[in-house]
């Protein structure tokens, strides 16, 4: 017996399957191998190949592995913290954001054995993670239509009645406490809309201030600041909590300044990403996003609003085997555009080309572009060091 088990191994979920006779060794040697070989889970093999009742296989692995077993009928999908996990990593693992409390995320799922779920979740939102079993026939189904809700909610949010943010802030005091709950539907709906506002009306910048008897929301349009929005004042910390949670910031640290990101995506085929920065200022912290739309195409030299005789010399230079270039404007000026518009001419395949940016504002293929990252130790200086050492051609470093 000690060989079979042996056998069966990684899973002692499988030899459990195998001494409840659900299987048999055979069996169970084969979905092990079969499931590896499709990248499939073990509980999602069985459940598809076997025809294993899902609900049978959730008590069994409850009652191996100590987890509890949560019934997917009784959650109301739209309810699901989803925009906390890339919709990736939760199709990828088949893995369900349930329910957030304070910083555990609680997941579900139909594999026990599927730590890595866990774990790669837990590095991407920052927060602790805890396994919760479901039944893999109900998981499935209710993945498939928690993303297309949220899809669709993304869609529609343009038109999202804000009503029930003024009446939610009825009677609340502006501070900042540890339990401040800044997922609550009119904050997160609020906050999403003014972001897919800034994106629709081709804002380069978002500032949320704050101020002793109102609040207000800028855009900053064609390089100057629009007055969009005045939130009820009371609401103020709350807006700024919910910022700093989508952008992975330390929600207690109020008192200096902090730096983050945040990705939206919009529908399938296109995300766009938030630079965010906070500051303290007398009456709360003030909060500002740059919109960074990776996916953006380059309008090319000819568009970029030069005069003749400035692209000639733009040219000229951008040709010379060797010197410095430097690109210097206001925001919103055009930098980042003119600059990138120079290395599309010059990117071919016989140039090394490496940029190094905080962050990488423009995809282009055929260029190494690195995003600056202060807290591995990735800073200008050191990318400018590892450069040297990649045989380079071109380099540009870009600090907007």
């Amino acid at each position: 017996m000690a060989t079979n088990q042996a056998a069966l191994k990684p899973s002692s979920f499988a030899w459990r399957l195998v001494r409840d006779r659900l299987l048999s060794e055979e069996q169970a040697r084969k979905a092990h191998r079969e499931a590896l070989e499709r990248r499939q889970s073990f509980v999602q093999y069985v459940v598809a190949e076997a025809h294993l009742d899902s609900g049978q296989l959730a008590l069994a692995a409850a009652d191996e592995f100590g987890v509890p077993v949560l019934d997917l009928d009784a959650v109301e999908l739209a309810d699901l913290p989803l925009n906390l996990v890339d919709e990736k990593l939760v199709s990828q693992h088949r893995a369900l954001p349930i329910f957030q409390r304070g910083n555990r995320l609680f997941l579900g799922v139909s594999d026990p054995t599927n730590h890595r779920a866990l774990d790669e979740i837990g590095f991407a939102t920052g927060l602790a993670t805890n396994m919760v079993l479901v039944e893999e026939a109900k998981l499935a189904v209710a993945i498939e239509q928690a993303i297309v809700a949220c899809d669709r909610a993304m869609s529609d949010i343009l038109d999202t009645d804000l009503d029930s943010l003024d009446s939610a802030s009825e009677g609340e005091v502006q501070r900042y406490d540890p339990e401040l709950n800044v997922n609550d539907a009119p904050i997160v709906r609020y906050v999403n809309k003014v972001l897919m506002d800034a994106i629709g009306n081709g804002a380069s910048d978002i500032h949320f201030e704050s101020y002793e008897k109102h609040c207000r929301i800028r855009f900053r349009q064609e390089g100057l600041l629009r007055e969009v929005s005045n939130p009820p004042v009371n609401i103020a910390a709350r807006l700024v909590a919910r910022l700093k949670v989508m952008s992975r910031m330390n929600i207690a640290e109020r008192w200096v300044p902090q730096d983050g990101r945040i990705k939206l995506k919009i529908g399938r085929d296109r995300e766009i990403d938030f630079r965010v920065n906070t500051l303290p200022t007398l009456c709360g912290e003030k909060v500002v996003l740059r919109i960074l739309d990776a996916s953006a195409d380059l309008v090319g030299i000819d568009h970029l609003g030069f005069e003749p005789e400035q692209k000639s010399i733009f040219l000229s230079a951008i040709q010379k085997p060797y010197g410095m270039i430097l690109v210097t404007g206001p925001t919103g000026s055009g930098k980042t555009v003119s600059l990138y518009s120079a290395l599309e001419i010059l990117n071919r395949s016989e140039v090394n080309i490496s940029t190094v940016e905080d962050p990488v504002e423009i995809r282009v293929p055929g260029i190494n572009q690195v995003n600056m990252n202060v807290k591995t130790g990735l800073t200008f200086a050191a990318a400018l060091r590892a450069f040297l050492r990649q045989d380079p051609d071109i380099v540009m470093v870009g600090d907007s």
